[in-house]
């Protein structure tokens, strides 16, 4: 069995990143969407439990999906599941370099690792967690930004936090 790790740190969960785990599911015969401590990120909107939630919520439809959390080195999850692969989701030609210097990273932690990147859809490469936070928080509309699923969490938690800031 193939199995994939999705590690992010989801604050919130964006269509971008539910985009990449469903063409993720098909490559692969398991995938699990791994919540990560984001130490560029220090304070969350949601908690990682929270975060969990929301993505269960957005997956529960994809037979093949699991959702956990970590808080440690990703190349020691992976090896601790099985997992062969490390799918990142790239947005523009910026995300590159620091997820390049992850991979090889990841690849000296554990060599049986392989790093597969997942351009973003045209849709959503514009798309991140911290635009999702800086508009909601501004009281902008972000129903084509995040599913369904989670919206009205997310705005209740976030809507005029950025005014209030």
């Amino acid at each position: 069995m193939k199995i994939a790790v999705c590690p992010g740190s989801f604050d919130p969960v964006t269509k971008g990143h539910v985009d990449v785990i469903k063409r993720t599911a098909k490559m692969f015969d398991k995938v699990i969407v791994v919540v990560m401590a984001n130490y560029h990120k220090p304070e969350s909107a949601f908690t990682t439990e929270e975060r969990v939630e929301l993505i269960e919520r957005c997956t529960r439809n994809f037979d093949n999906v699991e959702v956990d959390m970590y808080n440690g080195l990703l190349a020691d999850y992976a090896r601790q599941h099985g997992a062969v692969a490390v799918v990142k989701g790239l947005r523009a030609v910026s995300d590159f370099e620091y997820e390049f210097q992850q991979a090889l990273t990841n690849k000296k932690l554990n060599p049986d690792l392989e790093t597969v990147f997942v351009t973003a859809s045209a849709d959503y490469m514009f798309l991140s967690s911290s635009m999702v936070k800086q508009v909601c928080g501004f009281g902008g509309d972000i129903t084509d930004f995040v599913p369904e699923e989670v919206k009205d969490d997310i705005v209740k938690r976030l809507k005029g936090k950025e005014a209030r800031s």
